[in-house]
């Protein structure tokens, strides 16, 4: 199978959705893309670690070439699963500025009974990115993993409200969140922005990343609090994934260093900026996938200058 062998334990293990999307902006349309959280972070992670493991499922329709695209890009496939019926699919539109996703449709087809594998030689992986899923398979996931040293979990709006009791359980078992600013308020109650952060911080969490769109990102820690701009895009094409490129590239920065002191957690929150950033630039992957080192070393030494008086 495509991107390496069970005996090789990736230093960062990704599980979340594969899917295929139809993504209609302002710019145009494209039908059945390669998407899914655990997609556009292992793909962003990629640019800083090497071989970072994804866990998801496909259904026997998932292309061929799309599976050897991301072997091609140094991800390793071992826990993606192929079952029988469809591949998730969601449709969506973009309008105005772009800053909310419209949900056409959604089939979630074998993704409905995702019950993630790990392998044998990914359970001793020091860093797990928990992206978007339902918090129970979230919570499965944290039990087959023996030790990792850093958790990264993400969420939405839906788990939030209808799956509360079990999110609240997985939060305090991570060390760290990542939460846009609408979510964070409905998690916690708060209105203010820094009142919602630190009431999170009591949840468990050691650290909570902010995504903040247009405004940027932050990070809060029990000591303190960091932000950054976002980068200023001249043209947003396609909003698909910056999230989750954001916490892969972030995730993909911590597991290459090895260090989550707060100065490491500093620098990874710049690495998601600067990934979301390409994201939005192309439908998809379109332009992650045309990315380079040294547009990413170009950009992230174009947030310093920037954050710099």
């Amino acid at each position: 199978m495509p991107g390496g062998t069970l005996s090789q334990s990736p230093r960062l293990v990704t599980v979340g959705s594969v899917a295929l999307d139809t993504l209609r902006t302002p710019h145009g349309v494209r039908r059945d893309a390669l998407g899914g959280a655990a997609v556009h972070a292992s793909v962003a992670a990629a640019f800083f670690v090497p071989r970072p493991g994804l866990v998801g499922v496909v259904g026997a329709d998932f292309p061929e070439g799309y599976r050897r695209l991301l072997a091609r890009r140094g991800i390793a496939l071992d826990g993606l699963e192929s079952a029988a019926g469809r591949t998730f699919r969601w449709s969506g539109r973009y309008r105005g500025d772009m800053a909310v996703a419209e949900t056409l449709r959604t089939d979630l087809g074998v993704f409905a009974g995702f019950d993630p594998r790990i392998p044998e030689g990914w359970r001793d992986a020091p860093f797990v990115f928990l992206a978007n899923i339902e918090p129970g398979i979230q919570a499965r996931t944290l039990e087959r993993m023996r030790a990792p040293r850093f958790t990264l979990l993400d969420t939405m709006n839906l788990w939030i409200a209808t799956r509360r009791a079990a999110l609240l359980k997985v939060v305090g078992r991570v060390d760290a969140v990542v939460l846009n600013d609408q979510e964070i308020r409905q998690l916690t109650g708060e209105s203010s922005l820094a009142r919602a952060a630190r009431a999170c911080l009591r949840l468990g969490p050691r650290a909570v990343f902010l995504k903040r769109g247009e405004h940027g990102a932050s990070l809060v820690t029990r000591d303190a609090s960091f932000h950054l701009p976002a980068f200023p895009t001249e043209k947003v094409v396609d909003p698909t994934g910056a999230g989750d490129s954001f916490a892969g590239a972030l995730m993909g920065r911590l597991a290459a260093s090895g260090d989550v002191g707060e100065g490491a957690l500093r620098k990874a929150l710049a690495a998601g900026v600067a990934l979301a950033s390409f994201q939005v630039e192309g439908f998809s992957l379109e332009r992650t996938l045309r990315l380079r080192p040294a547009e990413i070393s170009k950009r992230l030494a174009a947030l310093r200058a920037m954050t710099r008086f």
